[in-house]
């Protein structure tokens, strides 16, 4: 009988969808279905030289378009689309920079002030830990989530076990991966932004 401390912990790579538009503007995109830029499409083909040599058991994205043409670039074209990955709802914010939102609120911030009608944190968050529950069960050794900015940093929060508000110390530009792991039995960041 294998004894289940010594079982194989999965290793959970993040990778950013690549630039748009919006991305590049500093405009929260949340749901609206934005394409890559030309600079967008050329991140995810130099993400691929970074995920290359890494055998995934699955992979995941959003079914949004700049996150499945960035799977497609990376070398995922047949990437399961996953729901629960796609971005935070931003509500009423969607389209608007936070620059603009703090001209009317200077001390906003959106880890602690939130979106009017859109997504709560903990709602993205649990989002996240259902992400999280499917992988820690799956008995995989590697899982590609190919997401969006605020989410894949409240999902790295949240593997950490740390409260969704903390996300805002990972910063993560577009494009870039990550992989989630493990300092031996405790969930740790093995690789940031690369």
């Amino acid at each position: 009988m294998t004894n289940p401390a010594l079982a194989p912990r999965p290793q959970l790579w993040i990778l950013r969808h690549g630039e748009t538009e919006w991305s590049k503007s500093g405009q929260y995109t949340g749901l609206t279905d934005l394409p890559l830029t030309v600079e967008g499409e050329q991140q995810a083909v130099e993400a691929r030289k970074v995920l290359d040599p890494v055998d995934f058991d699955l992979v995941l994205t959003s079914p949004l378009r700049r996150a499945r043409r960035t799977a497609e670039l990376a070398g995922f074209p047949d990437a399961q689309h996953e729901p629960l990955a796609v971005e935070w709802n931003y509500g009423d914010y969607e389209g608007i920079s936070s620059d603009l939102i703090r001209k009317d609120n200077p001390d906003y911030l959106i880890w602690t002030h939130g979106v009017p009608n859109g997504e709560t944190l903990d709602e993205v968050a649990a989002r996240a830990d259902k992400i999280i529950g499917r992988v820690l069960e799956s008995g995989m050794d590697n899982v590609l989530v190919v997401a969006h900015g605020h989410f894949s940093r409240i999902l790295t929060a949240r593997w950490l076990e740390l409260p969704p508000t903390e996300g805002r110390h990972f910063i993560l530009g577009t494009a870039k991966v990550c992989t989630l792991g493990w300092d031996k039995r405790t969930p740790a960041i093995v690789r940031w932004g690369l």
